[in-house]
C-alpha cells in the first residue's frame, strides 16, 4: 500500500504532465486576452462555506465532500469546486470596492468522493472563470465565448453549447409548485433519493441519472415555461447575442446543473454522446448566501482538465510534443567536466534546453542516450578539445559535423 496511491487520484509526469501543461497554458493565455487575472485560493475552506454556497441539498455536500475536523475542532473541507472559494476571497478582501466587474480565472485541484471513471477522479483539476459584478447577459456571453474559443484552440470538434434558464428565486417558486404537483403523481416510481429531493429541492429531481426517474422527468414541467418577464427577457437577449457572435447553441430544458447557487442562465458544452465537457451559468444569489449584507451578481464556469484530456484522446487530437534538448554536451574524462558543464550553463542562460552526462558513461553510451532523448545536436568535450579550444558539433539528424571554437558554441544557439 505504501507504494500505491489512493484510489481515484493519479500522478502527473512525463508526456501526461506535458499534455496537461499545454492545455493549462492555452487556457491561461486565452484568459489573459479577456483581461481575466489569476486567483489562487486555499485547497481547504471552512465546511460551512460549501454548505451555504454550494447548497445543503446537493449531492456534492451530502455525499461527495472530503470533510474532517482539524486539531482546533473546526470542520474543514477540501474544496469540491472553485467558485465558493473565489467568492469568499472576493468578500474577505473587499474586492467589491474595486472597479467592477472583477474577473478571475483559476487552475485548481478539486476533491470529490465519487466512483472514479474516465475523465473523473476523486482529486481532479479545474480551469474556471468567475465574472463578478455584472447583471447583463453579456457577462454570460463573455465566459461562453471564452470556452468556445478554448475548445477551438484545443482542436476539439465534438462539443456543442446547450443553454437553459432556470429563472430567479421569484419565478422558481411558481415552477417548484408545478413540478412538485407533477412529481407527487409519480412519487412511488421515483428513486429514494428523489423522493427526499421532492421535500428539500424538487429541481434536483430533473438532474437525476436513474433511468426510472429520467423516464418520469421527461414529461415534467420545464423551468423555461415559468420564467417571469425579467428572466425571459434576459434569456432572449442572451440568445440574440450568441446568434450575433455566430456561436451555435441548442436550448436544452434538461439542464439544471448540480449546484444550488445557479439562477437564470445555465449552460453546458456537450459532445454527441451526451458527455459534458464544461458547465456553468449565472449565480446572482451566491454572494448573498455567503454574506447576507452583500447582493452582487456573478457568472462563471468550471471545466475539468482531466475531462479535456479525455476528450482530446477520444477525438485523436494531437497536442504539441514535449520539447527536446537542442544540444547534448558529452564529457570525456574527469578533466573535461568543469569546462563542459560551464558550456552547458552558458547555453542554458539563453533559454535553450541542454543536457549532459552525470553518470560517467562511455562516449558510446552517451551518444546512445543523446539519441534516446531526441537531442538535436551533440558535442563531446575531452582533453583534445580542451587543448585545442575547439570541438565538433554534430547534427544528429543529418550527421553533419561542424568544428567550432569552444567559446563560440553558445553563439550557435543564442
Amino acid at each position: 500500500m505504501i507504494t500505491q496511491a489512493p484510489r481515484g487520484v493519479q500522478d502527473w509526469y512525463g508526456e501526461n504532465m506535458h499534455r496537461r501543461a499545454v492545455v493549462e497554458k492555452i487556457a491561461r493565455d486565452l484568459a489573459r486576452t479577456y483581461n481575466i487575472t489569476e486567483i489562487i485560493t486555499p485547497v481547504f475552506e471552512h465546511t460551512v462555506l460549501f454548505q451555504r454556497g454550494v447548497g445543503e441539498t446537493t449531492d456534492v455536500v451530502q455525499k461527495e465532500m472530503y470533510t474532517f475536523e482539524d486539531k482546533g475542532g473546526r470542520s474543514i473541507t477540501l474544496k469540491p469546486e472553485g467558485t465558493a472559494g473565489v467568492m469568499r476571497a472576493y468578500l474577505e478582501h473587499n474586492l467589491y470596492a474595486n472597479p467592477q466587474p472583477v474577473k478571475f480565472y483559476y487552475v485548481t485541484p478539486a476533491f470529490r468522493y465519487e466512483k472514479p471513471q474516465s475523465g473523473r477522479l476523486r482529486q481532479h483539476h479545474q480551469f474556471g472563470v468567475e465574472f463578478v459584478g455584472a447583471q447583463s447577459p453579456l457577462a454570460e456571453v463573455e465566459v461562453i465565448s471564452l470556452v468556445a474559443a478554448l475548445i477551438k484552440k484545443l482542436g476539439l470538434k465534438d462539443a456543442k453549447l446547450h443553454i437553459n434558464s432556470i429563472g430567479c428565486k421569484d419565478c422558481r417558486k411558481t415552477y417548484n409548485d408545478a413540478l412538485l404537483k407533477y412529481l407527487s403523481e409519480h412519487e412511488s416510481e421515483l428513486c429514494e433519493t428523489c423522493r427526499d429531493r421532492m421535500k428539500t429541492n424538487p429541481l434536483r429531481v430533473i438532474d437525476c441519472k436513474v433511468d426510472s426517474c429520467k423516464k418520469i422527468v421527461k414529461d415534467a414541467p420545464r423551468t423555461i415555461d415559468y420564467l417571469d418577464e425579467d428572466c425571459r427577457n434576459h434569456f432572449e437577449e442572451l440568445q440574440a447575442l450568441l446568434t450575433e457572435l455566430k456561436i451555435p447553441f441548442e436550448i436544452d430544458t434538461g439542464i439544471v446543473r448540480g449546484l444550488d447557487y445557479y439562477t437564470k442562465t445555465v449552460f453546458e458544452f456537450v459532445n454527441s454522446e451526451g458527455f459534458t465537457l464544461c458547465g456553468g451559468g449565472r449565480y446572482d444569489g451566491l454572494i448573498h448566501e455567503i454574506d447576507e449584507k452583500q447582493d452582487i451578481p456573478s457568472v462563471g464556469f468550471g471545466m475539468g482538465i482531466e475531462r479535456i484530456l479525455y476528450f482530446l484522446d477520444k477525438e485523436g487530437v494531437d497536442l504539441p510534443s514535449m520539447d527536446v534538448p537542442e544540444l547534448y554536451v558529452g564529457i570525456l574524462g574527469k578533466d573535461a567536466k568543469a569546462r563542459a558543464y560551464r558550456l552547458v550553463n552558458e547555453i542554458r542562460s539563453h533559454g535553450i534546453i541542454v543536457e549532459t552526462d552525470y553518470l560517467d558513461r562511455s562516449v558510446k553510451a552517451q551518444m546512445k542516450y543523446a539519441n534516446k532523448i531526441g537531442a538535436k545536436k551533440t558535442v563531446i568535450i575531452g582533453s583534445d578539445e580542451l587543448a585545442n579550444n575547439r570541438a565538433n558539433v554534430k547534427d544528429m539528424q543529418s550527421g553533419e559535423q561542424t568544428e567550432v571554437a569552444l567559446d563560440e558554441i553558445p553563439g550557435l544557439f543564442a
